[in-house]
């Protein structure tokens, strides 16, 4: 067996009240290296931060036409994308994200709150993934103030009393909160950052996906403006709030929220009452998380079509993926669908990929 270092058993050395102490210490120094590496594989590393820095902060944008509507077309929802952290420079999957959504949704304003962007007549930082997104007539970015999402709404005090404690999931657990209150207080679309759009979801509302047998996922949700079920999702969220759980407050809660919503023990009992309805795996998972590795394998047109053909959306799992290589112009299905669903990020991609 081998003998532990040195070092180690010079600080177990002593009294026992020391060697308690010792090891308290030695247990405090471990959560907080823990900690820090949590909090990098949430902001995406310690050298994600500068993977595009090394790009020009100004891209060509592509001649777009903006749509005709007649004046009897009554004004679409917004779609809502969010950034809880400080980070204002978008990853290419992100600029894919918002991208194909703008241009699945012409007519409707798609807006990217994020936390990092300064308020007032502050001007925007100068990154790429900012000077692409402005290429869209219909993309707004607005800077994320979580005080007053939360405010008149059931997480306000739970908010507030966030700051007074460190919790492991705490950037999750902000964005599956403010995804609630966005939706609470204006109705529409939310959207992950890691989700690829193939169609208009125009004609969703009050709907959920369905991620497997056992659970939902709130990485899409459309739900009109003060819906009840909306109401009951923040209720629990504070009510059973455990923020220790990966995917309690998100998941988790959604899924055990529509179960009470339709009295129900199972999903597989119901996919619709009252009003919400879910729709199956493959309108917005089609590949589970399991099997995120596919994304980056080669795939014919004609597998892809078959693969995404009853699919709205496609979520790409990026805290599983993120860090994969991606060779821009190869048959990888994700590849693929940059090329087809947001042109303008994956032509950026092919000069620096």
């Amino acid at each position: 067996m081998s003998r532990p270092p040195d070092c180690l058993l010079w600080l177990l050395r002593g009294a026992p009240s020391q060697r308690g102490c010792t090891l308290f210490i030695i247990s405090f120094k471990c959560m907080c290296l823990v900690s820090i590496m949590i909090y990098w594989h949430m902001e995406g590393g310690p050298g994600s931060q500068g993977q595009l820095s090394h790009l020009p902060v100004d891209v060509p944008c592509p001649h777009l036409v903006p749509p005709k509507l007649p004046s009897s077309t009554p004004p679409p929802g917004n779609i809502f994308f969010l950034e809880t952290s400080h980070r204002t420079n978008p990853n290419f999957l992100f600029m894919c994200s918002v991208e194909s959504a703008a241009r699945a949704h012409p007519e409707s304003r798609v807006v990217v709150l994020m936390k990092g962007l300064p308020g007032g007549n502050a001007s925007l930082p100068r990154h790429l993934g900012l000077s692409l997104l402005g290429c869209f007539p219909n993309v707004q970015l607005l800077p994320l103030d979580l005080e007053a999402l939360f405010r008149d709404t059931p997480l306000a005090a739970w908010h507030a009393a966030l700051r007074q404690r460190w919790e492991p999931y705490l950037l999750p657990v902000l964005s599956d909160a403010a995804r609630l209150a966005l939706l609470w207080k204006f109705g529409g679309i939310y959207l992950d950052t890691d989700f690829i759009v193939l169609k208009s979801l125009r004609d969703l509302t009050n709907t959920l996906g369905t991620q497997s047998r056992y659970v939902l996922n709130g990485a899409f949700l459309a739900f009109e403006r003060h819906h009840e079920f909306v109401a009951l999702c923040m209720r629990d969220f504070v009510a059973n709030y455990n923020g220790w759980i990966w995917g309690h407050q998100g998941p988790q809660l959604l899924t055990r929220v529509f179960k009470k919503w339709c009295s129900i023990r199972s999903l597989g009992e119901s996919r619709a009452c009252r009003g919400v309805s879910t729709l199956p795996c493959e309108a917005f998972y089609p590949i589970p998380w399991q099997d995120w590795k596919k994304y980056f394998e080669d795939i014919s047109p004609e597998e892809l079509h078959r693969l995404l053909n009853a699919t709205y959306a496609v979520h790409v799992w990026n805290k599983k993926s993120q860090g994969t290589r991606l060779e821009a112009t190869s048959r990888a299905l994700l590849a693929q669908l940059h090329a087809r669903y947001c042109p303008t990020t994956h032509e950026v991609m092919k000069m620096y990929l």
